[in-house]
């Protein structure tokens, strides 16, 4: 799936930071495949304005415009709770084909067990790539990741969809720029459409969750640095299941904790965040009986602030945690890039 493609990326009526993560991911880490984004809601907008990446691709309003990019994949770009695909988007993927893209999806709902899709695909000899749609393995995990030449660094999150991807991705460029071998190992749709490689992990039935990821991990173990993206949030009363399933199968070494100020609750419910030690002795006290890693810098997510009150947040979260902690899109990520290599100090 990782060739050259020219892109529509699909987000009709969702077209926001945090739903459309597909579509920001693509947008910001392959921006010359994606020639357009179809959205009726937001036709002739301003993208970057939108999402903050993206400049210069047009918003149409349906694939029929859409067409005129010469787009050759459907990619549906967004991330709903539940992984429901939108009944009203059939037309969508049957237009599509009909024009001859392939259909990327990264939802739940499998497009090949629709039959009109399928037959639809079929006539026009064009693919559906289901990207959750992976092989079941049946090795369980054993924390055999400890083991690796490797650092194993995993980032982790006080909330679902607030950038564990984007801070994984970003700490893996910058180690690279220093001349170490850093390998970043998608475990979630996105990332899996950006590189070509990874493991989907909230398809894989749970008992194998740990497993799954440790032998990905193992498999990347003689690089410097494996620097693996998280899912969920371990008190995320939906998604932490997939969370402790990661935590386990990495035994990470360091976790750079994701957060999003802004926030007051695990998102989609009326759960209160706790507050943010409480959340780095949980990662730590539960990984303890494995390994001794620790939680070494907190990523914020800072979108839309002011510079003021950026600059305060940073200060807060600073004291409060006594971590280094920086937006990774306003200020990079050099800080968290020393936390992940400085040395273990002695009572670690």
């Amino acid at each position: 799936m990782k060739t050259r493609r020219r892109i529509c990326i699909l987000t009709d009526g969702y077209l926001d930071l945090f739903v459309a993560k597909t579509a920001v991911g693509l947008l910001r880490y392959c921006p010359d495949e994606v020639v357009v984004v179809v959205d009726s809601h937001h036709a002739g907008g301003d993208l970057a304005a939108l999402v903050g990446c993206g400049a210069g691709v047009p918003i149409v309003d349906g694939i029929q415009a859409a067409t005129a990019y010469q787009p050759d994949h459907l990619v549906i770009g967004v991330a709903l709770p539940g992984g429901r695909f939108p009944d009203a988007w059939r037309r969508h993927i049957l237009d599509a084909l009909a024009a001859g893209m392939h259909v990327v999806n990264g939802l739940h709902t499998r497009l090949a067990n629709d039959l009109e899709i399928v037959a639809a695909a079929a006539r026009a000899q064009r693919r559906l790539v289901d990207v959750r749609a992976v092989p079941q393995p049946r090795e369980v995990g054993t924390a055999r990741a400890r083991s690796t030449r490797a650092r194993r660094v995993l980032t982790v999150g006080t909330d679902c969809n607030l950038g564990k991807r984007l801070t994984a991705m970003e700490l893996t460029r910058a180690l690279q720029a220093r001349g170490l071998r850093a390998e970043f190992l998608a475990t979630g749709q996105t990332g899996v459409m950006i590189t070509g490689s990874g493991l989907v992990v909230d398809a894989v039935l749970s008992d194998f969750v740990s497993g799954a990821v440790e032998a990905e991990v193992l498999e990347r173990g003689d690089a410097d640095v494996v620097v693996v993206e998280g899912q969920g949030a371990l008190m995320h009363p939906s998604y932490s299941a997939v969370s402790i399933g990661l935590l386990h199968g990495v035994v990470p070494d360091r976790m750079i904790l994701c957060h999003a100020p802004s926030r007051s609750r695990f998102r989609n419910t009326d759960v209160p965040l706790p507050p943010l030690p409480e959340t780095i002795r949980l990662h730590e006290s539960l990984l303890r009986p494995l390994h001794a890693g620790r939680v070494v810098g907190v990523a914020l997510n800072c979108h839309g602030m002011t510079e003021n009150a950026y600059r305060e947040t940073l200060d807060r979260t600073r004291s409060e945690t006594g971590l280094p902690a920086v937006d990774c899109i306003r200020d990079g990520v050099d800080v968290l890039v020393d936390a992940v290599l400085a040395e273990d100090e002695p009572n670690h």
